[in-house]
């Protein structure tokens, strides 16, 4: 018995791999740490400036 599709058949979208699938997670977790890090310091840099004025 054959896994291959037919040539008529092919699917929209191959389903990811667990290694695809595990780069996407480490990729939105880096962009998460990255942009909570922005954030915190445009904060800290903010109530810098307003405790000096």
């Amino acid at each position: 018995m054959s896994t291959t599709q037919p040539l008529g058949r092919s699917a929209a979208a191959p389903p990811l791999r667990v290694r695809d699938q595990a780069r996407e997670a480490a990729a939105l977790i880096a962009f998460s740490a990255a942009t909570a890090c922005g954030l915190a310091l445009a904060l800290l840099l903010l109530t810098h400036l307003g405790s000096q004025g």
